[in-house]
């Protein structure tokens, strides 16, 4: 077992169940196309969360130390793609046709998560400071990838949730415009956050 798994869980917790950009998408998709439609992009964070993990950890980590301006236009490229969604979320219509559409697919989800700032941040300081480069590095990696996969799959599914529990609320149109703008601001303040 990892020596630090308290600690590396309460980190994962806190990074990955608190607002950011997949958890934001997740809430609004679960409130206006349900859960049932929300799971390709419920299914693209999780996998493509815990692949950036592993590979980060067997080789990419050593690539951001070397060229931090990799690093430097990720961000910038994720910062765009996000202020894109903010703006399809917060201009999204709310009619009947919607019902029948996918809201995010697995592909576009899963590669987001190599442009998404707050993912690739976590996932270096995962491995920064998890995973310790000697005999015991095969196991702490298990135990890092592991634990990523874990807490991937119990926020995207509790924002999930929040998002169609907030949907019994919706009664008329003006709600469902106001949680729309809402989600945006979120997605916008994410962004912000990246450049503190």
């Amino acid at each position: 077992m990892h020596p630090e798994i308290i600690s590396l869980c309460l980190f994962m917790f806190a990074t990955s169940c608190s607002p950011g950009p997949n958890n934001v998408v997740a809430s609004y998709s679960g409130f206006n196309f349900g859960i049932v439609k929300t799971i390709p992009h419920m299914l693209g964070v999780i996998f493509g969360f815990t692949i950036l993990v592993t590979i980060m950890n067997f080789g990419l980590i050593n690539i951001f130390q070397k060229l931090p301006i990799l690093q430097e236009i990720l961000k910038y490229a994720g910062s765009i793609f996000l202020l894109y969604l903010a703006y399809k979320i917060s201009f999204s219509k709310n009619n009947p046709n919607n019902k029948n559409d996918n809201p995010v697919k697995f592909i576009e989800t899963f590669f987001f998560q190599f442009i998404n700032p707050k993912s690739y941040i976590v996932a270096v300081i995962m491995i920064s400071t998890y995973v310790e480069r000697g005999q015991n590095f095969m196991l702490y990696s298990l135990w890092v990838i592991g634990v990523a996969f874990l807490f991937a799959i119990i926020s995207i599914n509790f924002w999930t949730l929040i998002g169609k529990f907030l949907r019994r609320f919706a009664t008329n149109e003006k709600f469902i415009k106001i949680f729309n703008y809402a989600m945006s601001i979120l997605l916008v303040a994410c962004i912000a956050t990246f450049y503190l």
